[in-house]
């Protein structure tokens, strides 16, 4: 079942209001979100998302809905992998704690404009060409296979092409000069690393789009499905992000989760492919008659994935231990550095969870040098997180926590 005219006006119109009003409430006065409000904004997003699914069963039939569901349930999972990349980028960037939410919200913006241009392209490609859903089961399997690799922070680099282009073609400053995208440096105009760090995300997000919308078609063909879906899981992404901070380490087997529930949708576009083949060399250019994969099943076979994956990462020792590591370099070098932010909350806060990674790393006793890359070198960070926090406590005149 297709959408009318009407609906896709009102659901675009809706969107954009979405986007606008989290800009103008919530980014355009640079801040930090509370976990709070973070968790608040977060379950109101969410609602949307299953309000219109609920919608789309009612208007558009079980199977439209179902549809919908297997669609935003994938692609909300493939954004919270896409978050770490971001965490990495916006780190290798010294991005203020302050300014991240704009930053986000942009490569949202950036992130639902690309794929809009794949969903529709991929949408001609498939209605004119059968044989495309060769190509995108197979380009699933490929990135199914890459995802089985371990990822670190030196898997991404935020000095993408577009950021080295960008640095050699205009002139570019280190320093942030609040949240402005271009300052005057030696009295001529430069960009910011502001300006750069969303020229890295949106490059990024490129590189998302080439994975995230051949899975989703590999669910549904309906354009409207696979658009709703798309930006529902995207919306609300920015609270999502400092929700899960600190957790999102902890997701060790998300990316292993994913990788399967990928290579099932390749398969899953394969056997269609098969089933509507017209290619003259595979099999005289008459279909083949296989089994296909009923949306049903799909749906219950990623949420079965995704429950084991998230469930075994947060109950695992080794994803508390990655957590602990992740927190204590990436909390460290944060307290250590003066631009990170103005607010002093703030800072209380990532001390305190340095210092309960820190313990959790101690406690672990022999066991951490098995887990625990550059032990050492994270407890000296630690060390010199806490003195740099004692003499400010000394000087403030106040208590000071070991």
């Amino acid at each position: 079942m297709s959408a009318s005219p009407l609906a896709w006006i009102l659901t675009v119109a809706a969107i954009i209001a979405l986007l606008v009003f989290d800009y103008v409430f919530h980014v355009r006065s640079a801040h930090v979100p509370t976990t709070r409000e973070a968790a608040l904004w977060s379950a109101l997003y969410v609602g949307i998302a299953l309000s219109f699914g609920v919608g789309t069963f009612v208007f558009g039939g079980s199977s439209m809905g179902s549809e919908y569901f297997a669609g935003y349930i994938t692609e909300k999972a493939l954004s919270v992998d896409n978050l770490f990349v971001f965490l990495i980028i916006m780190g290798s960037f010294r991005v203020p704690r302050e300014n991240q939410q704009k930053v986000l919200l942009v490569g949202i913006v950036i992130s639902l404009l690309a794929r809009t241009a794949f969903i529709l392209v991929g949408s001609a490609l498939i209605n004119q060409f059968a044989w495309v859903f060769y190509l995108f089961g197979l380009a699933l399997l490929i990135t199914a296979g890459n995802m089985f690799r371990p990822q670190t922070e030196e898997s991404h680099s935020a000095q993408n092409v577009i950021v080295r282009f960008s640095r050699r073609l205009f002139r570019t400053t280190d320093n942030y000069d609040g949240d402005r995208l271009f300052t005057r440096l030696n009295g001529r105009r430069a960009m910011t690393p502001m300006l750069l760090v969303m020229v890295a995300i949106g490059g990024t997000d490129l590189m998302f789009a080439l994975d995230s919308i051949p899975a989703i078609f590999g669910l549904t063909q309906n354009v409207f499905v696979v658009f709703t879906a798309t930006a529902f899981s995207l919306l609300g992404l920015r609270q999502l992000y400092f929700l899960l901070d600190g957790l999102l380490d902890r997701l060790i087997y998300l990316s292993y989760g994913l990788a399967a529930i990928l290579a099932f949708i390749g398969t899953k576009l394969i056997l269609h492919a098969l089933h509507e083949n017209n290619l003259p060399f595979v099999n005289d250019g008459e279909p083949i008659e296989v089994v296909e994969i009923t949306t049903g099943l799909s749906l219950i076979v990623i949420l079965v994935v995704l429950l084991i994956t998230i469930f075994g990462s947060l109950f695992s020792t080794r994803g508390r231990t990655q957590t602990a590591m992740a927190n204590v370099r990436r909390d460290a070098r944060a307290y250590l550095d003066a631009e990170y932010t103005d607010d002093a909350a703030e800072r209380e806060r990532i001390y305190r969870r340095l210092l309960d990674s820190r313990d959790h790393i101690i406690a672990l006793g022999p066991k951490a040098k098995q887990i625990v890359k550059n032990e050492p070198e994270l407890l000296e960070l630690c060390r010199r997180a806490s003195a740099s926090h004692e003499s400010e406590a000394t000087a403030a005149g106040t208590p000071h926590t070991h």
